[in-house]
């Protein structure tokens, strides 16, 4: 089967920069964490609501950093990790043997734009992307395909950078250039959260919410991890924050399919 053109780069890319990834962010690549990252991924636990004896899908899994941490808090749960790189396949198996979550985790190489290639309808409690969504170039068609995988009221969960909107129209052009070169450099398409909510309301999921993310302000990291791998590849390094055009904004979206009697009987009530 030949391979899409923009998942084919998004592959090499991680082929080739996997190691750096590595070095700067360590085992969970996510530019928006904590300054200790066990407690930001204990808050996306929480935040993803996962039980015990629930299988769930990691779309976009990295090294499986917080595929180990979920599986090591959560008593059987049974996660599905997916990554398009070779090498981070190769890393990722190693690193659940490392961390004796092999049993609880299975990573395999898969491209999420075509999940339901995969699995069978109406596998999964809960799917989660973190910081991986963007990676999709078709992003309508995945929700709705994360739709048809999910069970009745499972639930999805992106947590992402968003493209920030200004009405001041100088503003709106900085920012819109600083995306573009974010999109060339990392192999991404930043979501717009307007299409985002729109393609997730059209599938039929009801939103539970919509957040930037609840930490402690004195923990968050402040983005000088992410500063310095913007620095190797030439994306805008944050000189001074004096005057900066921030041009995103970190978003936590979680939606739920709803049960479908439960759905109908509650449009009955409405329109009675």
């Amino acid at each position: 089967m030949e391979m899409d053109t923009n998942v084919a780069k998004v592959k090499d890319f991680y082929n080739l920069y996997n190691e750096r990834f590595v070095k700067i962010y360590g085992n969970t690549i996510q530019a928006f964490r904590t300054n200790n990252i066990e407690d930001y991924l204990l808050y996306t636990s929480n935040s993803i609501g996962f039980k015990p004896n629930e299988k769930v899908l990691d779309a976009g899994c990295g090294i499986c950093g917080p595929a180990a941490f979920f599986a090591n808090k959560v008593p059987n749960l049974k996660i599905e990790a997916c990554t398009i790189s070779e090498v981070q396949l190769a890393k990722g198996k190693n690193y659940l043997k490392e961390n004796k979550v092999e049993k609880n985790v299975s990573v395999n190489l898969i491209d999420f734009n075509k999940l339901d290639q995969y699995f069978e309808a109406e596998s999964f409690d809960r799917i989660y992307f973190l910081e991986s969504f963007g990676h999709s170039h078709d992003q309508h068609t995945l929700i709705d395909t994360c739709w048809r995988l999910l069970k009745e009221e499972g639930t999805l969960y992106i947590k992402d950078l968003f493209r920030r909107e200004f009405e001041d129209e100088w503003k709106q052009l900085r920012v819109d250039e600083i995306i573009e070169s974010i999109n060339r450099a990392y192999m991404y398409d930043v979501p717009n959260l307007n299409n985002l909510l729109s393609s997730m309301r059209k599938t039929g999921f009801l939103i539970e919410f919509i957040r930037m993310p609840d930490i402690d302000k004195n923990e968050f990291e402040r983005l000088s991890i992410s500063n310095e791998f913007q620095e190797l590849f030439g994306v805008d390094k944050i000189e001074s924050w004096k005057n900066y055009i921030f041009p995103i904004d970190f978003f936590e979206v979680k939606v739920t399919k709803p049960e479908i009697t439960k759905f109908q009987q509650h449009l009955y009530h409405l329109n009675k």
